[in-house]
């Protein structure tokens, strides 16, 4: 699996019933994650416990679906990581435990002349 460096990871913020395979997920991406299912982006999917998460991702030629089950602890909670994609690295981090804070855009500036 080569993922693109411009590839992003999209986290459901509803927690999500893990007997889905490739296509009950797959109908899940457009209307919870408002994207396109066979984009090239990952889409991460986290089960009632938060024990166990799943993610697909089309490859050119197909669906793939990766899945880790914890056996101990649970995956940090979903919920500020919906509001955006995630980077590769992002990703990573998050499914090794590691809490992924909101980020807080730069506030916009209305500038009248260049200093």
């Amino acid at each position: 699996m080569l993922i693109a460096g411009s590839c992003r990871a999209y986290v459901c913020r509803d927690l999500v019933d893990m007997r889905n395979g490739v296509d009950g997920l797959s109908y899940l991406v457009e209307p919870l994650l408002a994207q396109q299912p066979m984009s090239g982006h990952l889409f991460v999917f986290v089960g009632r416990d938060r024990r166990k998460v799943k993610i697909l991702y089309w490859d050119r030629t197909g669906f793939a679906l990766w899945y880790k089950r914890l056996e101990r602890g649970r995956f940090p909670a979903p919920e500020s990581l919906t509001q955006r994609g995630l980077s590769v690295a992002e990703l990573h981090a998050w499914l090794e435990g590691i809490d992924i804070p909101p980020l807080q855009p730069h506030p916009p500036v209305t500038a009248q002349r260049v200093a």
